[in-house]
């Protein structure tokens, strides 16, 4: 790449959050031309897309930039911290087992799809699988079974080059997001899906009401003091977050160094746990009321940040020149798709729980609660809360999914 026009951090962080800010304008406008682009391309994907146009057009070089690196090692735990600490376990159970058992039988999908994949076209395409493929494919499933912080952590903890991580992010953004289309269309035939599914949707009905109850029971006007709770919270437990996987890692490498064929010795996956740990320890104090003025708000925010600076490393000219990862990915989404049905119609669950239960996995905490509130507003928190259990969930997930493939891929 020639050199770039842009290369002042200041300059280019301030160009995304216009660019986020423009999309989350334009998304909320009531006027026909915005309500129909939205309806057919997702939020997320433009916040993604749109930065991407930096890198392609020469305005800036990401490899330059430490903006990745600041909204990984900093925003990122914070958001883990924020997004986890929501969590209400007793919540999750009244959803009822149908909810949950959907939300797993995607995370299974991806875990057990990745591999399958691999070991496909390891017998019909070779050439396609070979090398560093499967490393590549961990950002995938850190992504398809939490989100980007987890992404972000399986990219350092299986040391994902730069040029590979680019175009997965591509295929995850791409693939990912043709199949939350096909979910958000799936809202207007839901009775119909229903139907075919032989699903009881009643209890859709008694969970909007509990949802508008737990939301104006919590929900008030944040103060100045109320916010700075809030960013202490995410912020001193990113610190010690730090600090234990600066402890915690030298200790490991000395008297356990066979971890490293695990890949559990990275100082990041470390950070990542030890924060998203903290998020559910916390989950059970009174801090969880922070939720109330907005913790899960000010998380998903920093995780859009971290979405354009991962939007801004993604290589839009991926698909024309390695079609075949798209051919992958596609593939790899199938397993999720079927067993999400094939499942569902043995327990009878509604779409409903099949649309929340795919996005908290596939599209994560900033995906979920908008695929939740095309069947009604009230049911957002629905999303977040099983979202918020991809994150939890996610880096271990994608964790067993990476060594399986690693396994398969030999």
């Amino acid at each position: 790449m020639n050199e770039p026009l842009i290369t002042n951090d200041a300059t280019i962080l301030g160009i995304l959050m216009l660019i986020l800010g423009l999309v989350f304008y334009t998304s909320g406008l009531d006027h026909p031309f915005w309500k129909k682009f939205y309806q057919f391309v997702p939020a997320l994907l433009v916040c993604y897309f749109l930065p991407s146009i930096l890198k392609a057009t020469g305005l800036i070089d990401p490899s330059q930039s430490r903006l990745y690196f600041m909204a990984s090692r900093y925003l990122l735990p914070a958001a883990l911290v924020l997004l986890t600490i929501s969590v209400d376990l007793k919540e999750m159970i009244k959803l009822g087992p149908k909810a949950l058992i959907m939300f797993f039988t995607g995370t299974v999908g991806i875990m057990l799809g990745g591999p399958l994949t691999i070991l496909i076209f390891k017998n019909v395409y070779p050439e396609l699988v070979a090398g560093d493929t499967w490393q590549g494919m961990t950002t995938i499933a850190g992504s398809w079974i939490g989100g980007g912080a987890n992404q972000a952590a399986m990219k350092e903890v299986f040391e994902v080059g730069d040029g590979l991580f680019s175009k997965m992010v591509t295929v995850d953004i791409i693939v990912g997001n043709i199949w939350l289309g096909f979910l958000i269309a799936g809202v207007a035939v839901t009775k119909i899906l229903d139907r075919k599914l032989k699903a009881d949707a009643s209890s859709i009905e008694t969970l909007k009401k509990k949802m508008e109850t737990f939301q104006a029971s919590i929900s008030r006007i944040p103060s100045l003091t109320d916010l700075m709770k809030v960013l202490m919270v995410g912020f001193a437990c990113t610190g010690f977050a730090h600090l234990g996987s600066d402890l915690l890692v030298p200790f490991l490498t000395d008297n356990f160094p066979w971890l490293a064929n695990y890949s559990l010795l990275s100082g990041f996956f470390w950070l990542v746990v030890i924060a998203t740990t903290f998020g559910v320890i916390l989950s059970f104090t009174k801090l969880r009321e922070l939720e109330g003025v907005g913790a899960s708000r000010m998380g998903r925010a920093f995780v859009y940040i971290l979405v354009a600076t991962i939007g801004m490393n993604m290589d839009i000219l991926a698909i024309i020149y390695n079609p075949g990862l798209f051919l992958l990915g596609f593939t790899w989404i199938i397993f999720h798709v079927l067993l999400l049905w094939i499942v569902a119609k043995l327990i009878k669950a509604p779409y409903f729980f099949i649309a929340v239960g795919s996005t908290a996995n596939v599209g994560g905490a900033a995906s979920a609660p908008i695929i939740a509130s095309e069947f009604h507003p009230a049911l957002a928190p629905v999303g977040v809360l099983m979202a918020v259990m991809g994150y939890v969930v996610g880096t271990y997930g994608a964790l067993v999914c990476g060594w399986l493939m690693q396994w398969v891929a030999g």
